[in-house]
């Protein structure tokens, strides 16, 4: 079966999938220095502006206030989401599990320490973070559920589902699948 998707995808190139994002995400868990440090080593990182995430809803047990600022993220696309996956990937040492995959066919991991990246040196005035690594894989046609104008419905053969996305994956990135 995966054989007569490859065959159908070479055909027609509306069903080529790609790399639509990478999102990737620092969540320290309390706002100040901590966090200020995590969005130095999220922009070294990706050489890309950080973003910041507010709480949602008070946590008494851990300090957390709503609205409080308790998370960064960047979203990168194109070229350089492909180079920083490639680096991220090393990593997890190009080994993802199965059940990283959701039923669109989007798979994410978690990095423990952002050293472990390579090209990465330790900065003891900025310590050692961890981090969440999301990737959206879509096929060309996708903008039309997301657009202002002329919304539309995307057909349900046109979805991505982890059967096509896992051999994309595995021939485009160099993964094994665990």
């Amino acid at each position: 079966m995966v054989e007569e998707l490859t065959k159908k995808r070479d055909e027609n190139p509306m069903l080529k999938p790609r790399i639509d994002k990478v999102t990737v995400n620092i969540s320290v868990g309390k706002s100040g220095e901590p966090l200020e440090k995590a969005t130095k080593i999220l922009k070294q990182l990706t050489r890309q502006e950080p973003c910041k995430r507010n709480a949602k809803k008070t946590v008494r047990d851990f300090g957390i206030r709503k609205g409080e600022p308790i998370a960064c993220m960047v979203t990168l696309r194109k070229e350089k989401a492909v180079e920083f996956l490639k680096r991220a990937l090393q990593a997890v040492d190009n080994k993802i599990s199965k059940n990283c995959f959701d039923k669109h066919g989007n798979f994410a991991f978690g990095i423990k320490e952002h050293i472990e990246i390579p090209g990465v040196k330790y900065v003891p005035e900025l310590g050692i973070v961890g981090m969440d690594v999301a990737v959206s894989i879509v096929r060309p046609g996708y903008r039309v559920k997301a657009r202002r104008r002329g919304k539309s419905v995307i057909g349900k053969k046109h979805l991505m589902t982890p059967e096509v996305a896992v051999p994309f994956v595995k021939e485009t990135l160099g993964v094994e699948i665990v």
